[in-house]
């Protein structure tokens, strides 16, 4: 297929949230204690909340910029492409990029809403979350409808809040909850304790996906404390692998047979090893172990409740048959580091060439809107959604690769450990 005749929506994209994100959302009673954003005293804008300061990470907004200034140092909003935190300049970034629908995983509150639940504060934190899913749901991706896959926080610290949220947010339309790919490494019970069952049960009974994000736990893959980043950057997909391993042999999928779990920016070559590797397990070892799927094997139950996607996988997509074509599903990533935009559709199509059409439309746009209820045609046309129409929309917006002035920052090139050990702070 070619670039311009793809249909693309990304399960993994970020957004950096604006300012005034709390202003419409949060009851007045609890705007004293808000999340606020503040610039220091070296010209970053950080956020702060419950004596906690959260820079925006360098890595985390680079659309737009040459590959030779990406870092982790702290930015400034005027550093980024206003694509990452203005939802207008945003919708302009994605047609210019062929990019049809996105849902956004969040950026300071980490991926699993941990900056809030760390609060002392019950009422406070619990209203922060709320008010972040709304302005998330009704402002953010209600603003152009069809255009995004709404996606909510988790209240982490109570199973039984968690799902009341899970219907709340449900009965707003939104069918993706962002949660931890290993609650026990932030204090919480395990993916093995029945703790969690309200979560799920509410995720089943709701239609809600959840959707695991690597590095959602603070915790990264690191092997040695002066191992250079990219050791921690070849890595991460293996936090992906940790956690579809624990989800697999966990409860969950025995407990709650309609569970649907997706596994975000993981990758997806490593999945028939994997898959491999659960059948041989399973077979060599359940009689002592004691794990039953009845007349299924590891690999059945993991192709009827996991999604995985991938942003540019070439051993992926050769090895589709044994992934599964339903379980694949494309991401852009952006405004991250590892994203292709605005050249993804060209990228996709190149990788994909030997692909049939009709493999080719899951991966780019049906799983993804079937897994999540989504239905972008309900506000335009198919012919209006492709990749050629959508670029004909933003014509005229400058997506030229832009230099930004680095004389406010000394650049640091950090180790894997010093990264892991921001990440968990």
């Amino acid at each position: 297929m070619h670039a311009d005749d793809l249909i693309l929506i990304s399960v993994d994209d970020h957004l950096v949230e604006p300012p005034t994100m709390f202003d419409a959302h949060l009851p007045a009673k609890y705007k004293g204690g808000a999340p606020k954003v503040v610039r220091d005293a070296q010209g970053n804008d950080v956020w702060t909340f419950n004596g906690a300061i959260i820079p925006n990470i360098g890595l985390n907004a680079v659309a737009g910029r040459p590959k030779s200034e990406y870092g982790t140092e702290p930015t400034a909003f005027e550093e980024m492409r206003p694509g990452c935190y203005d939802i207008h300049e945003r919708i302009k970034d994605m047609n210019a990029g062929g990019v049809l629908g996105s849902m956004c995983f969040p950026s300071f509150p980490g991926f699993a809403g941990r900056l809030f639940a760390v609060c002392d504060d019950a009422d406070l934190k619990l209203a922060v979350t709320q008010a972040y899913n709304d302005w998330h749901i009704d402002e953010w991706a209600g603003t152009y409808p069809g255009r995004f896959i709404p996606m909510a926080l988790p209240i982490i610290w109570d199973p039984e809040l968690c799902a009341q949220e899970i219907r709340r947010v449900a009965a707003k339309g939104c069918h993706s909850i962002t949660f931890t790919e290993n609650p026990a490494a932030l204090g919480y019970p395990s993916f093995h304790d029945a703790h969690w069952d309200p979560v799920w049960q509410a995720c089943c009974d709701n239609d809600v996906v959840v959707s695991v994000h690597l590095g959602s736990s603070g915790r990264l893959v690191v092997t040695a404390p002066d191992a250079p980043m990219d050791v921690m950057i070849t890595l991460q997909p293996m936090n992906i692998c940790q956690a579809a391993a624990d989800l697999l042999w966990s409860r969950i999928p025995k407990h709650f047979p309609d569970i649907r779990i997706a596994l975000s920016e993981g990758g997806t070559g490593w999945i028939p090893y994997f898959l491999d590797r659960l059948d041989r397990t399973y077979d060599m070892h359940h009689l002592w172990t004691g794990q039953n799927f009845g007349d299924q094997l590891p690999s059945d139950v993991f192709r009827k409740h996991f999604l995985t996607c991938f942003i540019s996988d070439p051993v992926g997509i050769r090895l589709r048959d044994m992934i599964g074509v339903d379980n694949m599903a494309w991401e852009c990533d952006y405004p991250h580091s590892d994203s292709s935009w605005p050249n993804a559709p060209e990228e996709l199509a190149a990788v994909a060439k030997d692909v049939p059409d009709d493999e080719l439309n899951k991966i780019s746009f049906e799983n993804a809107a079937r897994w999540y209820h989504f239905d972008p045609f309900l506000h335009r046309t198919r012919e209006q959604s492709t990749v050629k129409a959508l670029r004909a929309e933003a014509a005229g917006h400058d997506v030229s690769i832009r230099s930004m002035d680095q004389g406010r920052f000394e650049r640091k090139v950090m180790t894997a450990g010093e990264m892991a050990s921001r990440a968990t702070a």
